[in-house]
């Protein structure tokens, strides 16, 4: 089991990682106007960067969870 420390760590760095790069960002904002919102979910959970470290994120929190 992952000690609360390191949890705790790797949700703030969740959170950072949205603040800095996906609130307010210009690509998912044109995409969901011009696609939808499935679209421009899609696209930052299979093409952009910040997306794949947050899935990375994700699975480290799941396994140790």
């Amino acid at each position: 089991m992952m000690k609360p420390s390191v949890r705790k760590e790797l949700l703030s760095q969740v959170e950072e990682l949205i603040n800095h790069y996906c609130n307010g960002c210009f690509l998912h904002e044109h995409l969901k106007k011009s696609g939808g919102r499935r679209a421009a979910h899609r696209f930052c959970i299979t093409h952009c960067t910040v997306g794949e470290q947050l899935q990375n994120y994700g699975e480290k929190l799941k396994k140790e969870h």
